[in-house]
């Protein structure tokens, strides 16, 4: 099958985990760069004031309610979105969660552990299994997945967490290996360290004062949205540490290899 090339920019978005921190951020920023937006999340009432800051922007708006863990729930949800604002062709997966205690993989509460698995690889993959046969069936889409260096490295704690988003690399590497050619872009955008009630709950950012601008998230996901960075798709992007006008340079000009992908280093690595 021929390339169908780079989709037109995204008109209409998906937003889970938007009832506050950055999920509401994005739904906003989004809303306001003229896209019509969807926000999920579990919190009917929160979900509802955010739903009214998207909505004053002047786009179309819809709040929906479901568990990313549960697949009829999210089946169910997508179709609802489809409904009120037509096919989307922007998938932010932002929804997910990190454990309530910093200890070693061996201290870990299992329930726990399998919950924010669930949460943060599961949920994405609902989502992904939801939304991106409409993208191929239209001719292509975009995928966002929020995720985080700690997929990428070994860590003392959050063992749950951070297998999941290693595991969520995979989910967004899978899809540009097997979408790209019918016009799927996807990418994994580390949001840095926000200022959010997750972050803050968390011992190992005890006392920082050293935040992400949320803005910088805003300008790296509109600039995805856009097909500004379509040449990136499959690679891992950092909010805060990238310049946005290098990424766009690195989009047009090519990337050589497979710098910024998860990958096995060779022995000789130092």
């Amino acid at each position: 099958m021929p390339d169908r090339g780079d989709p037109p920019p995204a008109r209409t978005a998906l937003v889970t985990g938007a009832t506050g921190g950055i999920g509401s951020v994005l739904a906003v920023g989004l809303a306001r760069a003229g896209l019509d937006v969807a926000v999920h999340g579990r919190d009917r009432d929160r979900l509802e004031r955010v739903r009214a800051d998207v909505a004053a922007a002047g786009v179309r708006c819809v709040a929906v309610t479901a568990d990313v863990t549960d697949w009829d729930e999210v089946r169910a949800m997508v179709d609802e979105v489809g409904s009120a604002l037509g096919p989307l062709d922007l998938l932010v997966n932002n929804a997910g969660r990190i454990e309530s205690t910093e200890v070693p993989i061996w201290q870990a509460d299992p329930a726990e552990w399998r919950a924010v698995v669930e949460a943060d690889l599961i949920g994405p993959f609902h989502l992904v299994r939801a939304v991106v046969p409409g993208m191929v069936e239209r001719g292509g889409g975009r995928v966002i997945d929020l995720n985080s260096g700690s997929g990428t490295r070994d860590m003392t704690v959050y063992s749950a967490y951070n297998a999941a988003k290693t595991g969520l690399f995979r989910i967004g590497g899978g899809l540009h290996a097997a979408g790209y050619g019918l016009g799927l872009r996807a990418v994994e955008l580390a949001p840095g360290v926000v200022d959010t009630p997750m972050t803050r709950g968390m011992a190992v950012h005890a006392g920082r004062t050293d935040w992400t601008d949320p803005q910088d998230v805003v300008d790296l996901v509109l600039a995805v949205a856009r097909g500004e960075l379509d040449g990136l798709s499959g690679r891992y992007l950092r909010a805060g540490a990238d310049d946005l006008d290098d990424l766009r340079r690195r989009s047009r000009d090519g990337v050589p290899g497979h710098g910024r992908t998860l990958g096995l280093l060779p022995w000789e690595a130092e």
